[in-house]
């Protein structure tokens, strides 16, 4: 099956270029053929630069547009060039490409639309981030299941892939806020299987990530009330 793997970048100068080697090297090692798609989301840094002299497929945004945006950007690419399978993949090597095949998977058996890879679904010793972040993933699980009755175990992981009626569903409509739970909901209730499995990540080396408010009371109840508002929305 045709995939893609996208992968939204700002300010990434400093690990661009290794995440993507990283795939190219996986590619030649076990002749698969994931596509690659860099959305350079109005970096301020070097990473432009970094993509274009390195020739690596990517999209240049004018200004940035988040990570929902950039994100979106990909699934249209996606959905423009008949992709079966998309998958979110974040450039700041935290992922590891060796997950995406198992990732995939559920999907080419039609056991599911939409697959998370978990940090939390087995009592694995890895990275896991913060514990403010895990107490908030927590929270975000609970209001999830209680709108859609499926618990979500990583409710913000930024590894996931989805199958070709998702793409198109993506591609017309994607949260600009939340984009993971959001957008997590938003599936969930149009009746799609998602499914999880169990991933190892890595600490962010370099960087900044795009999830900065997790101690902030204001971040967590704008995603809370966004879960329950689409969750009210759909069900009448």
């Amino acid at each position: 099956m045709k995939t893609l793997i996208i992968i939204p970048a700002y300010n990434e100068e400093k690990s661009i270029l290794r995440v993507y080697d990283n795939i190219i090297d996986y590619n030649k090692k076990n002749k698969s053929d994931y596509d690659i798609i860099v959305i350079n989301d109005g970096s301020k840094d070097n990473t432009e630069e970094v993509l274009s002299k390195n020739n690596i497929p990517h999209i240049k945004l004018i200004q940035n547009l988040g990570i929902g945006g950039a994100v979106q950007t990909g699934y249209k690419y996606a959905y423009e060039h008949n992709y079966d399978i998309a998958v979110q993949y974040d450039g700041d090597g935290q992922h590891n490409i060796e997950y995406v095949e198992n990732i995939i998977e559920p999907i080419k058996n039609n056991e599911a639309s939409m697959v998370i890879g978990s940090r939390f679904v087995k009592d694995i010793d890895t990275f896991k981030s913060s514990a403010a972040r895990r107490l908030g993933i927590k929270l975000i699980s609970f209001f999830i299941k209680l709108v859609t009755g499926k618990k979500i175990c990583d409710t913000t992981s930024g590894m996931r892939a989805i199958d070709k009626d998702i793409i198109k569903e993506f591609a017309s409509s994607y949260p600009t806020e939340y984009p993971e739970p959001v957008s997590t909901v938003h599936i969930l209730k149009l009746g799609y299987k998602v499914s999880e499995v169990s991933v190892e990540m890595n600490e962010r080396s370099e960087g900044v990530s795009s999830i900065r408010a997790w101690k902030n009371i204001y971040y967590m109840i704008n995603v809370i009330l966004s879960i329950v508002l689409i969750g009210l929305r759909r069900t009448r």
